[in-house]
């Protein structure tokens, strides 16, 4: 026969699938036991056959020469006598094979069998056993017992393949540490035979079957059943693990045979990525640079360790089954728990084979803050991989698919049981210690956590070594924040000059900018402005005053709110309420109308801004400021239409509305429903300022302070600071289509009846004049007209939006009964 001639892997090649499918393992096991029978270069036989049976346990004939140079030393190749006497055993084939044992007596059948198994054993194939089955006839107890104990080979050969094949680094270090468990299991090490009798786990298997060998060649009565009764406990421990391992080698053969019909998993999220704007495009570089191949994810990381534990929960009747997916799950967990450990104390995350369930974005930075209003680095720079969130019902994108419908996810993303209700408490005790970690502070782990003590999958201490981990981490960053960082403070000044808590800097600014702000918001200058920001703010004692800018709005308030909820339902609050389509699609149209023929101005587009550093910028983030920036115009445009229909009375104290007109009921008449007009349109800003300021604002801001005072988790933090925001917009009517539809028709009549102050003025003056003249007044009925139209918008809509907040403060907003009382005080007026 030719000799054996490795086999060379193919230049450029990598394997995709490194799994042990059924072909690859047939394949494998042909080889093993073809080395050790090819081995010499011819397989003559032997003339004398009752010569070779009698001499085969004492004196081996020599063979020929073998095709390689055969090391004589025990110590350097201790398998080269085995490789030898194997190959030296006459190849018969077929019948002549079968007459050869059945010519024998039954002892000698036994012992040629017994010589035969123990080479099984060690993965090479016997003369008389191939492919670990009995192919010839014998005596039917020697069979059954032979059947009974062939298995263990199989077993043997199987765990051998998979320890070798998992050995590779794309399988990640909890299989390398697998993969060395079950290696222990079965090393050699000093042992007695006395003791295979209780062996209960299979880590003596080699010197087990080295001390058989030795009972076969030096004690007659040595026998099959001996034999039997010696490994019949290894059977069973080998067998689990060949169980487990058979689980995991057909996980990746099932994942590789459906993954030619699947996408990346992983392509969603850099879709995604690609599709957020110009802070996304290093998303894009990013995963350039990463393999974008289809091959499926190899079970690996928390995946292998779930396949473990619930192996150990569905045999947990059996001690030994226990016992060994035990150790294995405690020896594979080493690196998993390792990572956990460091994660958990620095804010490191070393996954370098993404088998932890915590996901870094590295092209998320914290520079994204500055121009992201959905808060990037703080959601998503480390996420679980299996995509939840603790509050977001929503789950993150790049989650791959389950291995099957409603099963268990592949590679990290799958969870250990164990640790389910301990994965947000993971991610949130690494994210609090990197947020510090990325402010140039460094990261002092908690006195009670820098003990080296052993930490297993298993063991209760892991759980409190978490709890105590994240409790050290949140209140550091905790302490950062509210002391070093001074963010109490930061709030007031937030709520001083968006909140208008000190409203005279906004008087003071709008009279400085008057003019400026009568002009279309296009052209207002806004370094003009900013300018007289600082002036107005020059002579108060306001804090953090440098970091306050003003900027100009692309739209209007109440249009961009209502594109906002016609779109999305509310602003950060409850779904599922909108406008109408036919509706929203009028209220568009009109809108886009009024935008066509005229500019908006300067005044209905101004807003504030405020810079934040990092880290505050995770509380007082892009996505809060847009909420801050909408209650400040709300309040703005009620302050600018009040002080417009103050300026509107001081108009109409001049002698043309204060002159007595006997000769002119009429006028006298108009003249008392013009003020009338102005006076509940006056009562109407003033009452829904005063709602805003002093039964909306004012106490949220004191059950968020009371809630600062006694906050304990940094999440907590961010929550009750956006809980606070949009329970603002809820209660001022920002947040309802059709509350916000009746009040921006009421404010935007109030402020254009404000507009024609001059106009009604004008008309007094002409009404005196003609009442003087003998010709009488002409245009009486033109000013009556013209104020009926004001009358009649303001009524219904006034009607409208009152019935809406009776609606509303009945069902959904009890915090809207204050305002309904208000507003009836100025329906009895009309």
């Amino acid at each position: 026969m030719d000799p054996y001639t490795p086999l060379r892997a193919r230049p450029g090649g990598r394997k995709k699938n490194l799994g042990l499918s059924a072909k690859e393992y047939t394949k494998i096991t042909g080889t093993i036991a073809s080395v050790r029978r090819n081995r010499q270069l011819s397989d003559d036989i032997y003339e004398d056959e009752d010569v070779r049976v009698h001499s085969s346990r004492e004196n081996r004939v020599k063979s020929h020469e073998p095709s390689f140079i055969a090391e004589t030393s025990f110590v350097r190749a201790p398998l080269n006598s085995r490789v030898g006497s194997s190959a030296s055993i006459p190849k018969a084939k077929g019948k002549a094979k079968e007459d050869v044992l059945d010519s024998l007596p039954v002892d000698i059948q036994e012992a040629l069998i017994l010589e035969d198994l123990l080479y099984v054993l060690m993965g090479i194939e016997g003369a008389h056993i191939s492919s670990n089955s009995l192919i010839l006839s014998t005596d039917s107890s020697l069979r059954d017992l032979t059947e009974r104990i062939l298995p263990l080979g199989t077993y043997y050969t199987a765990i051998s393949s998979f320890v070798e094949s998992r050995s590779h680094l794309d399988f990640g270090l909890v299989n390398h540490a697998l993969c060395a468990a079950i290696r222990d299991m079965l090393k050699v090490g000093p042992s007695h035979l006395a003791s295979v009798v209780l062996l209960t786990l299979p880590k003596d298997y080699q010197t087990l079957l080295s001390q058989l060998e030795h009972a076969f060649n030096t004690s007659p009565q040595f026998s099959l059943q001996k034999l039997w009764f010696y490994v019949h406990p290894t059977v069973h421990t080998l067998s689990l693990i060949y169980q487990l391992i058979l689980e995991l080698a057909t996980t990746d053969d099932d994942d590789a045979s459906s993954s030619s019909s699947e996408s990346d998993p992983e392509q969603a999220a850099r879709d995604e990525a690609l599709g957020l704007g110009g802070a996304k495009l290093k998303a894009v570089l990013s995963d350039m640079k990463k393999s974008t191949s289809d091959a499926p994810i190899n079970v690996k990381g928390g995946e292998v360790l779930a396949v473990i534990y619930e192996r150990m929960q569905t045999m947990s009747g059996d001690p030994t089954a226990v016992k060994v997916y035990g150790t294995l799950l405690t020896a594979a967990g080493v690196p998993y728990v390792e990572m956990l450990r460091v994660w958990t104390t620095t804010g490191r995350l070393e996954d370098p084979y993404e088998e932890l369930c915590v996901k870094e974005s590295k092209f998320i930075s914290k520079g994204i803050l500055e121009v992201d209003y959905t808060d990037e680095y703080w959601e998503r720079r480390y996420t679980l991989r299996d995509g939840s969130t603790l509050s977001s019902k929503r789950q993150h994108a790049g989650v791959p698919l389950p291995r099957t419908p409603g099963g268990r996810l592949p590679g990290g993303a799958c969870v250990p049981p164990l640790l389910e209700g301990w994965k947000h408490k993971v991610l949130l005790a690494g994210k609090y210690l990197n947020v510090i970690r990325e402010c140039g502070i460094g990261v002092q782990a908690d006195q009670k956590d820098t003990t080296k003590e052993s930490l297993s999958m298993e063991d209760e201490k892991l759980y409190k070594f978490i709890e105590d981990a994240y409790t050290h981490a949140n209140r550091t960053l905790l302490r950062l924040l509210l002391q070093d960082q001074q963010l109490i403070p930061r709030l007031r000044s937030l709520k001083r000059y968006f909140f208008l808590s000190n409203s005279s800097f906004l008087t003071h600014l709008l009279d400085l900018s008057h003019a400026e702000l009568k002009k279309p918001a296009k052209g207002a200058s806004i370094v003009k402005l900013q300018s007289l920001l600082d002036l107005a703010l020059t002579g108060e004692d306001a804090a953090f005053r440098e970091d306050v800018r003003v900027t100009i709005a692309s739209s209007g308030l109440y249009e961009w709110l209502l594109k906002v909820i016609s779109v999305s339902g509310v602003i950060g609050g409850e779904e599922g309420e909108g406008l109408p389509d036919e509706e929203a699609k009028k209220d568009r149209d009109r809108e886009k109308e009024k935008d066509d023929k005229k500019p908006m101005l300067a005044i209905d587009a101004l807003t504030l801004d405020y810079n934040v550093k990092f880290p505050l910028s995770l509380v007082i983030s892009r996505k809060t400021i847009l909420r801050y920036q909408l209650l400040f115009r709300f309040l703005l445009h009620l302050k600018h239409v009040e002080q417009s229909l103050a300026s509107m009375w001081i108009e109409q104290k001049t002698t043309p509305w204060r002159r007595p007109v006997h000769n002119h009921p009429e006028f006298e008449q108009w003249r008392l429903r013009v003020a009338l007009l102005r006076a509940r349109m006056l009562a109407f800003v003033q009452q829904i300022l005063a709602f805003t300021t002093f039964e909306v604002l004012e106490p949220n801001w004191r059950a968020l302070e009371t809630k600062l005072a006694n906050v304990t988790t940094v999440d907590q933090l961010l929550r009750d600071h956006v809980d606070f925001l949009d329970t603002c917009l809820k209660e001022c009517m920002l947040t309802s289509a059709k509350l916000l539809r009746a009040y921006s028709r009421m404010i935007i009549t109030c402020s254009t009846f404000a507009l024609y102050t001059s106009s009604f003025t004008k008309s007094a003056n002409q009404a005196l004049a003609a009442a003087e003249s003998s010709d009488g007044d002409q245009a009486m009925n033109k000013r009556w007209e013209f104020l009926k139209k004001f009358e009649s918008n303001f009524n219904h809509w006034f009607k409208f939006h009152l019935d809406c907040v009776q609606y509303y403060a009945s069902s959904e907003n009890v915090s809207l009964l204050p305002l309904v009382v208000r507003l009836s005080g100025i329906k009895a007026m009309s």
